[in-house]
């Protein structure tokens, strides 16, 4: 389900009238579903209003465009992977082994207020799809939600508590991932 983890980064122009958005106004951004993924648009209210479009969108939010800072040259050599960094990180790599990792990252950075839940939908498999978008900086994150049960949670806040601190790599947590599955499937 390599379709689901995409990072959608914002737009800096609207996507119908190709002007800049301006920082601290209102933008609608929507994703478009599409047979091999999602199209993220970010729009002038007023241009989402009133273009005609035959298709619905998969999911709709309305924020704050805020622009990007300006690039900062005394950016430090080595430092320590924050949350945010490791879930992009694992998003990139589209490791079906780290599926659970990468919900307890996105619903700890929720809870940390830096992504916002803008949408959720359930699929025809019963797979529930969640929409983020990050406070700052604007970009989507598209998760699968495992629906995980309690008695395998604290398994995996041990793995993301290893794969932050340093003392595991991903290496070792996704073998370790893919084991607990398979003996999973071997008890079924």
């Amino acid at each position: 389900m390599s379709q689901e983890w995409n990072i959608k980064s914002r737009g800096h122009v609207c996507s119908i009238c190709q002007k800049p958005l301006v920082d601290k106004s209102p933008v609608v951004s929507v994703l478009k579903a599409l047979p091999d993924g999602y199209e993220r648009q970010d729009c002038h209210p007023e241009c989402w209003k009133t273009n005609p479009r035959d298709w619905e969108p998969f999911s709709q939010w309305e924020g704050v465009y805020q622009a990007p800072p300006p690039p900062d040259a005394r950016k430090e050599p080595l430092k320590k992977e924050t949350a945010d960094e490791l879930l992009r990180r694992l998003i990139s790599l589209d490791d079906p082994a780290m599926k659970n990792v990468v919900y307890v990252l996105a619903v700890m950075l929720e809870r940390s207020k830096i992504l916002v839940e803008r949408d959720a939908r359930e699929q025809e498999d019963r797979t529930i799809i969640r929409v983020y978008e990050h406070r700052k900086t604007g970009e989507g994150f598209i998760v699968l939600d495992p629906r995980l049960r309690l008695e395998n949670l604290a398994d995996v806040q041990q793995q993301v508590v290893a794969l932050l601190s340093g003392t595991k790599t991903l290496g070792e947590v996704s073998a370790g991932e893919e084991n607990a599955q398979k003996n999973a499937e071997e008890k079924k």
